[in-house]
């Protein structure tokens, strides 16, 4: 091997570990309080907040210090948040009301109603269409939304129950779909399905993140797995190991990690090798039922939620309820020292 090989080659290894050595650890806890369970936190980086679903309403909350600096009411049945800066309007599912609120996103007060399908759930944004995409999980369907005026544009049938979605910025849209342990590709403006392929071995993928330079999409799945896949391709490049219960996942293409958030009290750090190659970085510990995650891509920053749980039902069944007033947002950031 030549001298300039050599150096390179240790150069590039020595990058790498200090990738892959870099560990996060909960560096700030905020008791926020309030009542019911949460769903889906969505980073507004560029006004540095962060909408958290809470059954009824929007709660937004300040990154840095945490603190509640409005809400979005008026939400029955709270799960997504879809950020259109663009236009400036935010769209938040309302799931019992089989319909999309779509509200000011300065004054955050409703501006109006879209009708959607039942369990409408998780909500994106595709910017080069200028459109709001609901996945709507009972009706097996993505309803499909003006993003300037909250019109309704087309309900686009998925053959089966999507979960979370993520756009590509290329004008294709991308969704989980659980039952069928499928991903599927729309094209934004034509509003139809263009692609579809399995998840497999990966079994009930949920939450969905995306790594737009590599064409990777990261499917977080029931079965305890991560699916890699190659959305130009349409097939899963590899697999692997996460915690049970995945219900939020997100990559920094700054670090070239990939997390995912999992309801059995773990958040599995993954660090990118290569646009195939993956290695579990890190397993941090986190409050159990701690499922859903959000990051902030210019600060880098994880947001978790956690609470304290009451009993089951006495019919056994269902979730067990949230205790008022226990709801605190956790904040999640890598060790200074590890850079």
């Amino acid at each position: 091997m030549h001298f300039k090989t050599l150096v390179l080659a240790l150069a590039t290894a020595s990058t790498l570990m200090a990738q892959t050595s870099t560990h996060y650890r909960i560096t700030q806890s905020y008791p926020i309080g309030g009542s019911g369970s949460w769903d889906y936190i969505i980073p507004d980086s560029g006004n540095h907040r962060l909408f958290i679903a809470r059954e009824t309403h929007l709660m937004v909350v300040d990154e840095d210090s945490g603190k509640l600096i409005g809400e979005v009411t008026g939400i029955n049945g709270a799960h997504g948040t879809a950020i259109a800066a663009k236009s400036g309007h935010g769209f938040a599912t309302a799931g019992e009301d089989k319909a999309v609120v779509m509200f000011d996103l300065k004054t955050l007060k409703a501006l109006g109603k879209t009708p959607a399908a039942d369990d409408a759930d998780a909500i994106l944004y595709d910017e080069v269409s200028n459109r709001v995409f609901t996945l709507n999980g009972d009706a097996n369907s993505s309803t499909v939304i003006d993003a300037a005026t909250g019109k309704l544009i087309t309900n686009i049938p998925l053959n089966g129950k999507p979960e979370y979605g993520v756009s590509a910025g290329d004008g294709k849209v991308y969704a989980n779909i659980a039952d069928k342990s499928e991903i599927v590709e729309i094209d934004a403006k034509k509003a139809t399905v263009t692609k579809r392929w399995s998840t497999a071995p990966c079994k009930q993928p949920v939450p969905l993140a995306i790594d737009k330079v590599n064409h990777r999409l990261f499917s977080g799945c029931r079965s305890g797995v991560m699916a890699v896949s190659d959305y130009r391709a349409g097939k899963v490049v590899t697999t692997v190991p996460i915690g049970s219960g995945a219900d939020g996942a997100a990559y920094d293409p700054e670090s070239h990690n990939v997390f995912v958030a999992n309801a059995d009290g773990t958040l599995t750090v993954i660090h990118q090798d290569g646009a195939d190659q993956y290695q579990v970085a890190q397993t941090l510990t986190t409050p159990v039922g701690s499922r859903n995650l959000g990051l902030d891509p210019l600060t880098h920053r994880l947001y978790v939620a956690s609470a304290k749980f009451g009993p089951l039902p006495a019919s056994g069944k269902g979730k067990k309820p949230v205790l008022p007033g226990t709801f605190t947002l956790l904040r999640i950031e890598a060790d200074s020292a590890a850079h």
